[in-house]
């Protein structure tokens, strides 16, 4: 992983110049959490310009990280950032909170994240996450594998709102994906076997062979569909 960042850094720094700013490392592989096989390297780039013609200088090395199965890197100047921290609280919070600084000063240490707005996100991305969960099984072909491969892709950005949901509730919330988990079904009375299956087996703690992937679906489905209702009704009453 080490190697890969510095890499990224210098072909950054060698195609960007004086416009790269800052370069921050976020998500998984800087809470602890990060799993080579099922976590990504997720960055974000501070720059001076973002303009068609700095992006176009900035491709070639986003092509060749995103060839390496990394997600391209995010581009924002700071300015751009500030004025996006009320719309994207529940990624900032995260990236102020677990953050490495590969390139430049940290500017997240003094980054101001608006809350006003983070209820309602967490609201909306809750529903929009479960949506996409039920589409992505509704058109997926019955094979365990593909079921298997739609928890696995999911789990994560359910735990990020998980953890974010009890927040906004006022309730601790704890920064690893499994407390997470078992966090929000005490606070909504939900099964959590399926997450904790999933999480279980994305940790190499249990084979593919020795999960009954149906049924994990099943009460998969069903813990993210109790969460989000219950989430739901206790912020509109709240």
């Amino acid at each position: 992983m080490e190697t890969k960042l510095s890499g990224l850094v210098g072909r950054l720094k060698s195609a960007a110049g004086d416009n790269l700013k800052a370069v921050v490392l976020y998500g998984s592989a800087a809470t602890g959490e990060f799993i080579e096989q099922h976590s990504d390297l997720n960055v974000l780039c501070i720059v001076e310009r973002a303009g068609a013609a700095d992006l176009e200088k900035l491709h070639p090395v986003a092509e060749s990280w995103m060839g390496e199965g990394n997600p391209a890197p995010l581009i924002f100047t700071l300015d751009e950032l500030r004025r996006s921290a009320d719309v994207f609280a529940i990624e900032l919070l995260d990236m102020k909170n677990h953050h490495r600084m590969l390139h430049g000063e940290d500017f997240l240490e003094h980054l101001d994240v608006p809350l006003r707005l983070h209820r309602l996100q967490v609201e909306r991305e809750l529903r929009t996450n479960w949506l996409r969960l039920r589409q992505a099984v509704l058109a997926a072909p019955h094979k365990k594998k593909i079921q298997l491969g739609i928890m696995l892709d999911s789990v994560a950005a359910f735990c990020v709102l998980f953890r974010h949901a009890l927040m906004a509730l006022g309730h601790p919330a704890p920064a690893g994906k499994r407390d997470a988990v078992q966090a929000i079904a005490k606070v909504a009375g939900a099964n959590p076997s399926g997450f904790e299956s999933i999480l279980d087996f994305r940790e190499g703690k249990r084979k593919e062979k020795d999960i009954d992937i149906e049924a994990t679906l099943q009460t998969y489905l069903e813990f993210v569909e109790v969460v989000t209702n219950d989430v739901d009704r206790q912020l509109e009453t709240s």
